[in-house]
């Protein structure tokens, strides 16, 4: 069993927290957050630590707490720090442009992709076939990295496409005659 929930959340300083009832807002340096509570967890502010439980006995209400804790641990993370995922892009004649809110993508296809940057989200191309991509909101930013992904999975004969930087492509033998 889990014991995630017992752990405390300790807030940096230069961070603020505030308890609506359900709701929590947590803002830092580099902007708010803000996530909405299930019943079944109760969460206790105590100076520059956030404790979590669960109200009742139930295995969904423990593992309701665990996961509210981790996804306010990385709320935190993500207004002090904030997150970063890398893309790679193999194969000739890929590249990756950023211009302002969009990413455009040359992946080989007949024509370029364009792909729109949702609120909140920064994506910088240091050379033409990487991408990084930052942002505050964990989940945000690995959500539009797996959609750049998708555009062009890595193929496992070759290896081209788009990969995170730190995956590991599988590569199969080409048939033999």
């Amino acid at each position: 069993m889990s014991r995630v929930a017992n752990n405390p959340v300790v807030l940096p300083p230069g961070v603020e927290v505030e308890l609506n009832g359900q709701e929590i807002n947590v803002k830092g340096s580099k902007g708010a957050l803000q996530f909405s509570i299930h019943q079944a967890v109760d969460v206790k502010q105590e100076e520059n630590l956030l404790r979590f439980a669960a109200r009742d006995g139930a295995k969904q209400s423990r593992a309701l707490a665990g996961t509210t804790r981790a996804l306010v641990s990385n709320m935190v993370t993500g207004v002090t720090a904030g997150f970063e995922r890398k893309l790679q892009l193999i194969g000739v004649g890929y590249r990756a442009q950023a211009q302002g809110t969009k990413l455009n993508l040359t992946l080989g296809f007949s024509h370029p992709v364009a792909y729109e940057l949702p609120e909140g989200i920064t994506v910088e191309t240091p050379s033409n076939t990487e991408v990084i991509i930052r942002g505050i909101d964990k989940q945000q930013v690995g959500h539009v990295a797996a959609e750049i992904r998708a555009f062009r999975p890595p193929e496992p004969y070759k290896g081209k496409g788009v990969r995170y930087a730190d995956e590991q492509v599988r590569r199969k033998e080409a048939k033999k005659k």
